[in-house]
């Protein structure tokens, strides 16, 4: 990103030696986005965010869509909830299908839910509230056989654990640069040639006419190579992240009494995630003084996270309200050591045991 952000970036969309030298490095990343997800490049759009190319997703392919029916589950992230409702505000139907207590859909519920209106089915790769994998391998095969289209939010989940578009029968999927460890301030919405959208941001004919407006391009490089190094150390690393999830979840499990995790325990879990719901504390005093600490833990999705609104995903796997106020969610990246695990061990009991005894004092 260094001499974008140093030299100067000529605008990939004029004709002169810079701006072609700047298309030349906006198409590299696509290139490397591409090979991540197992697509053609051109099926690359550029976006702000994994937020913009959701709602590019579900609304700019309902708006060429001939049906009006569109399927999801009920623990998709906010961005795509979101622009389902605003369909329904339109006309179009939506079905929200329910989740087990580990926050699995079950591909029966899906295809049950498919009427001959129903023209899209999105589907999220894996949670990142509580963690879970989804079973989009199996959505994707059924999907197909029905010829009703498939988006997937991919974040959390691509370069983290095999996401492959022809292999899941993926029509559309999203993608964030921050969440590959690249720079905030770029997404991608890998689109299959043959799928038709109308843009959400209109104006020239950037991103093949389907996203508005100059791109990000010093953001857009580094999420290529973001995107190149998951590609290629996907394997060793998400295996080194489960061990240190297994660690801490142990460790927690171990010295806090009435602490759950949520979501699956085994394989089909993230690895890098861990969630745990702790009863008799509330998140945010507990993460307040976590972060005095020096362990910085979340509680909820960070976007749900700025409404301050209940958990709409651990209502959906049974979680009551009160068990629910305890609700902390921490994420291991490519930085974290062991020893960050064993510190994160040693203060968050000290912390939920002070809590308690100022609570019941």
């Amino acid at each position: 990103m260094r001499p974008f952000l140093e030299g100067g970036a000529g605008n990939p969309s004029a004709p002169h030696s810079l701006g072609i030298e700047a298309r030349a490095s906006l198409d590299g990343a696509r290139a490397k986005i591409a090979r991540l997800v197992g697509g053609v490049p051109g099926g690359v759009i550029f976006t702000a965010s994994a937020t913009e190319a959701n709602n590019l997703a579900v609304k700019g392919f309902a708006e060429r869509a001939a049906g009006r029916h569109v399927v999801t589950s009920a623990v998709e992230h906010v961005s795509v909830l979101n622009s389902c409702r605003e369909l329904e505000k339109r006309g179009w139907r939506v079905s929200y299908v329910g989740v087990d207590g580990e926050g699995r859909v079950d591909p029966d519920a899906i295809t049950a839910a498919i009427t001959a209106e129903t023209t899209l089915v999105s589907v999220q790769a894996a949670n990142l509230e509580i963690g879970t994998l989804q079973p989009i391998l199996e959505i994707g095969r059924r999907l197909r056989q029905r010829s009703v289209a498939f988006h997937v939010d991919g974040v959390g989940a691509v370069g983290r654990v095999p996401v492959a578009v022809d292999e899941c029968g993926i029509d559309l999927l999203s993608l964030s640069s921050n969440d590959l460890c690249g720079p905030p301030g770029a997404g991608a919405l890998w689109v299959r040639p043959e799928t038709k959208l109308a843009p959400i941001v209109v104006g020239g004919a950037q991103e093949g006419g389907y996203r508005a407006g100059t791109e990000n391009l010093p953001a857009v490089v580094g999420m290529g190579v973001a995107a190149e190094l998951a590609r290629v150390e996907r394997v060793a690393e998400s295996a080194r992240l489960s061990r240190l999830r297994d660690r801490l979840l142990e460790g927690i499990l171990a010295a806090i009494p009435d602490a759950r995790v949520t979501g699956p325990r085994g394989g089909a879990r993230l690895p890098h995630q861990a969630s745990v719901a702790i009863a008799s504390v509330k998140a945010d005093a507990v993460l307040m003084e976590l972060d005095l600490r020096g362990v910085a833990a979340s509680s909820g999705s960070a976007c749900s996270a700025l409404t301050g609104e209940p958990s709409h995903v651990l209502r959906a796997i049974g979680c009551d309200a009160a068990l629910a106020e305890g609700s902390l969610c921490f994420t291991a990246g490519r930085w974290t050591t062991a020893a960050e695990i064993e510190a994160a061990l040693e203060a968050l009991p000290a912390v939920v045991s002070r809590l308690r005894r100022l609570a019941s004092g």
